[in-house]
């Protein structure tokens, strides 16, 4: 149903995703934009040639993402829809113990106009360097690591008890 206005007067959004781009040799990753629906129908683990949006020479394969809700895309489940499965490992679970379970809602392993987040790791480079092409770089793991130790090194503040005066 919809509020405030006819259907006519809708405007639909192109899909537009966040593409977390993976760089296994040096560790760091970047964000670049595309609205380029060639992307829509593509599964995980498939090969995807950068020049769809714009990183010429480049090959990509697609590790995951997540959906509008936030959902993360699972590559065993198939379809686009979202699904609440029974999961012992993986992306979307986390397991305490040995043997558990849990069921979580998980979105399937197509990409569609639903789906936000794209995760990509580059499989084979172009001629020129990622950095100079994105722009920005990202944080490696290990700097953002050295940040939470740098955080956690710096001593506390003690505040001195001071004794209790007895009133007579």
């Amino acid at each position: 149903m919809i509020f405030g206005g006819s259907s006519d007067s809708l405007q639909y959004k192109m899909a537009e995703f966040k593409l977390t781009i993976n760089d296994p040799k040096t560790g760091k990753s970047y964000k670049h934009l595309t609205s380029d629906t060639s992307l829509v129908g593509k599964k995980i683990k498939e090969k995807v040639k950068g020049d769809v949006f714009g990183l010429k020479d480049y090959e990509f394969e697609i590790t995951g993402g997540s959906d509008n809700a936030g959902f993360p895309m699972r590559f065993d489940i198939p379809g686009i829809q979202r699904k609440k499965a029974l999961l012992t490992r993986g992306p979307g679970v986390k397991i305490k113990r040995k043997g558990m379970r849990k069921r979580k809602t998980v979105a399937g392993n197509e990409i569609s106009k639903k789906t936000v987040q794209i995760n990509l790791k580059i499989i084979k480079p172009g001629s020129k360097k990622i950095e100079e092409i994105l722009g920005k770089k990202e944080e490696t793991k290990e700097a953002s690591k050295e940040e939470t130790k740098k955080v956690e090194e710096k001593p506390k503040e003690t505040k001195k008890e001071e004794p209790k005066k007895e009133i007579k």
